[in-house]
């Protein structure tokens, strides 16, 4: 099976060189083992055909021997075709790549949480939940925007990696 593995805040609070990120996942029998960017994404191959078990796996073997304790994020080329495919907002996509972001969850995102969102925040993001993916439009970019407390007020999962669209596009040309 073919992965690609999106880990949570590196290089982004977390420091970890992709060098090692590739060393690290070899020792654990990953085999085609590639990183794209300095941010956390990988794709591999291995034996196990269940995604959350090898993120469970490979979460505590980063903990145990990289020192790492973060989230980590799979999805096959299925996975990441479909999320391509659901796009909410492919005009934006097309228009302004950067700022289309996706963020991957281990599960879906409460309704709960979507509507509490909804009664609370009034800015100009979109925001649409499709399976375990939350797709967000920053028209204005995401520097400035408000909604990320906005998501934390509404009990949006903590436990959760994004990345721009751009980015997405390219680990799927990559897993094929």
């Amino acid at each position: 099976m073919r992965w690609a593995a999106l880990l949570r805040s590196i290089n982004a609070g977390k420091s970890l060189a992709m060098a090692d990120l590739r060393a690290f996942l070899a020792a654990e029998g990953m085999r085609d083992v590639s990183t794209l960017l300095a941010s956390g994404n990988a794709l591999f191959d291995a034996d196990e055909t269940d995604a959350a078990a090898l993120e469970r796996h490979l979460q505590a073997a980063a903990r145990d021997r990289l020192g790492l304790d973060t989230d980590w994020f799979l999805r096959d080329h299925r996975a990441l075709a479909a999320i391509i495919a659901a796009n909410p907002f492919p005009r934006e996509a097309e228009i302004r790549p950067s700022h289309v972001v996706v963020f991957f969850l281990h599960a879906p995102v409460a309704p709960a949480a979507l509507a509490a969102l909804a009664d609370n925040y009034h800015g100009p993001e979109q925001v649409r939940a499709i399976g375990r993916e939350l797709f967000i439009d920053y028209p204005d970019g995401i520097g400035r925007s408000k909604l990320t407390p906005a998501m934390a007020r509404a009990k949006f999962p903590k436990a959760a990696t994004a990345r721009n669209w751009n980015t997405l596009v390219k680990l799927a040309e990559q897993i094929a």
